[in-house]
């Protein structure tokens, strides 16, 4: 299976056609205000009319009400939702029902203990997202660019398609997918210059190094089968 490469806060235009033109198969669009990476539906609007078919739309909202929900979802016309707060499974399977979209469920994680509802919200959502847990102190859940210890995930096989989040950059995808053999991998604060403000060179790179690890891992796998 081809590894899914998401590239998530996307406001855009040149950040949006680096996405694509890399070859990136999500693009992940950001409604909820606290974030440096927030859109207006406006803004929405245009990037979706840029994109096209061209690239899956994702739209994150976090502890979203049906009306915001409904109003990024008129905006945006994603192809996935990913909710990336508190949400309940019981609200998980309410906005499923009542939006008739995929799903994306984000997990936070720093301990072996956070792993524990993942059966839960696997028998409920379409793909699963392990990101790094917050500080405490934190205003926002992800995007933050906190590596989580990876080995957690080894092994992990929740029947679902999953992604890996959460202080990737070119740098460290290679290492990230050996350890969690994910079949996707996410990334935002990795490719950029500041907060909000996306590099479309670190785009690029990170795509090439993610299809790279992607290339050598089918490569050991296939060695692994001849012996």
């Amino acid at each position: 299976m081809a590894l899914v490469v998401k590239i998530c806060g996307l406001k855009t235009i040149e950040a949006l056609e680096a996405a694509i033109e890399a070859g990136a198969d999500m693009a992940g669009f950001v409604f909820f205000a606290p974030s440096p990476r927030h859109l207006d539906y406006g803004a929405a609007r245009r990037l979706a009319a840029q994109a096209g078919a061209r690239i899956q739309k994702v739209a994150l909202s976090v502890d979203a009400d049906d009306g915001l929900l409904a109003a990024s979802i008129e905006a945006l016309a994603p192809e996935l939702l990913q909710l990336h707060g508190k949400e309940s499974p019981e609200r998980v399977a309410a906005i499923k029902a009542r939006f008739k979209l995929p799903v994306m469920k984000a997990i936070a994680v720093a301990e072996p203990a956070d792993l524990a509802v993942v059966p839960v919200y696997a028998g409920i959502a379409d793909r699963l997202i392990f990101d790094g847990r917050a500080p405490r102190e934190a205003t926002r859940p992800g995007g933050l660019g906190n590596v989580f210890d990876w080995r957690l995930l080894e092994g992990v096989d929740p029947g679902v398609p999953f992604m890996l989040s959460g202080g990737l950059h070119a740098g460290n995808v290679a290492e990230a997918l050996a350890i969690t053999n994910a079949p996707g991998v996410d990334v935002s604060s990795g490719v950029e210059r500041a907060p909000g403000d996306k590099d479309p060179d670190k785009i690029r790179t990170f795509v090439r190094a993610a299809r790279a690890a992607a290339a050598a891992r089918l490569g050991a796998r296939r060695e692994a089968r001849s012996v």
